[in-house]
């Protein structure tokens, strides 16, 4: 079997997670100072000023929109996403309340066609637009920034498929307000479940972590938190207590945050496994009649999640795949706007045609740090007859 993913906790990460249980005193499980070191090696790693652990991607994303939300500092209710993208980065805003618009997907990288993007950006004058990185491939960073810098839309990156791509040289997540991580099973690393919030604004760090709890103020510096409780005129014996936002639990573990920490150190080497394997795809379906030819544009890197295929004969290709016990997926979800959440939630009538194309005829095969040349040509063997 040829699968989607590969497990990337180790029997070396078990043994040091076995170790660190077996201390003579029980270490705390619970969110603690585990997680501190852990959100601060990932801030080194990526480069950000601030992470924040929570227990999944989704939260991530949900935990985010709403620090920008209740913190004020949108300039009004209107968010753009992405129609190629997961569930979450629609479900969340609508769960919010938000005023959701879905871009169409470009046909170069999959993310945001970036003619209806400024065609949105201009008449309705979106607060935010969420990008997404699909599959690790890198989107146009420099016109994204522009049209965001031009009508004032604050970027967010959901870099949930993309841990370790790079736009000329920088590191994905690194170019909005605030950029999401996943590390649950199957992604570039993995804490079991987990994802990450990442930013350089205190601002917004603060928020994020009285929200990421209930919207207390524990985690929060003593000097900040001794501001807000004086502002609030709220008294010492009442602060353990006292919530200033609409609050949500999504925190982590310290169990999870000590694999975290283990897996962080395998991100790049993993990443260049990741980025051979999709050369490797791109060589041997140069002849193929893939719809879709993934780039990575001169100075970029792509940090592949799985490799997107696009055929007109998807189902009979898709079916001798599983056959020969290979496995594929549709790519991501299609289009989200072709889903019964949207068209049960969604408050607007969409016709994007790249999307559309993608959900029909889109799947994505699997590329890993366990898999190689043997396993990509016995896949590409197959894709190259349709």
């Amino acid at each position: 079997m040829i699968n989607l993913v590969s497990d990337t906790i180790d029997k070396e990460d078990i043994a040091s997670l076995v170790n660190w249980l077996n201390q003579e005193e029980i270490p705390q499980l619970t969110k603690g100072p585990v997680t501190k070191e852990y959100e601060a090696k990932y801030s080194n790693w990526l480069g950000a000023n601030h992470s924040v652990f929570v227990n999944s991607g989704s939260s991530a994303i949900l935990l985010g929109l709403a620090a920008l939300k209740f913190g004020g500092i949108l300039k009004n209710n209107k968010i753009v996403v992405p129609d190629v993208s997961w569930a979450t980065d629609v479900s969340s805003p609508l769960i919010l309340g938000m005023d959701t618009f879905v871009v169409d997907c470009n046909q170069e990288d999959l993310s945001a066609d970036l003619y209806l993007l400024e065609k949105i950006f201009k008449e309705e004058q979106p607060a935010a637009f969420i990008l997404v990185s699909v599959l690790g491939l890198v989107p146009d960073m420099g016109r994204i920034l522009e049209l965001c810098n031009k009508y004032d839309v604050l970027l967010i990156e959901d870099s949930c498929e993309s841990m370790g791509s790079k736009y000329q040289g920088k590191k994905l997540g690194n170019f909005g307000s605030m950029s999401f991580f996943s590390t649950y099973f199957g992604h570039h690393i993995s804490t079991i479940e987990g994802g990450m919030v990442c930013t350089n604004n205190k601002e917004i760090n603060d928020l994020l972590l009285m929200i990421r709890s209930h919207g207390w103020d524990r985690d929060l510096d003593n000097n900040t938190a001794d501001k807000i409780a004086l502002e609030n005129n709220i008294r010492d014996f009442d602060r353990t207590f006292t919530f200033y936002y609409p609050g949500l639990n999504v925190r982590a573990t310290d169990l999870q945050a000590k694999i975290g920490l283990n897996q962080i150190d395998k991100i790049d080497k993993f990443a260049k496994i990741r980025n051979e394997n999709f050369h490797n795809y791109n060589d041997r379906l140069k002849k193929s009649s893939n719809i879709f030819s993934p780039i990575q544009r001169e100075g970029d890197f792509v940090s592949n999640f799985c490799y997107p295929v696009i055929l007109q004969d998807r189902n009979k290709c898709v079916a001798e795949l599983m056959e020969n016990n290979i496995a594929c997926r549709p790519l991501i979800a299609g289009s989200i706007t072709e889903s019964p959440m949207w068209k049960r939630f969604g408050k607007r009538i969409v016709d994007n045609g790249n999307a559309k194309f993608v959900h029909d005829y889109g799947f994505y095969c699997p590329n890993h740090q366990g898999m190689g040349d043997k396993e990509i040509e016995q896949i590409c063997n197959i894709i190259n007859k349709y």
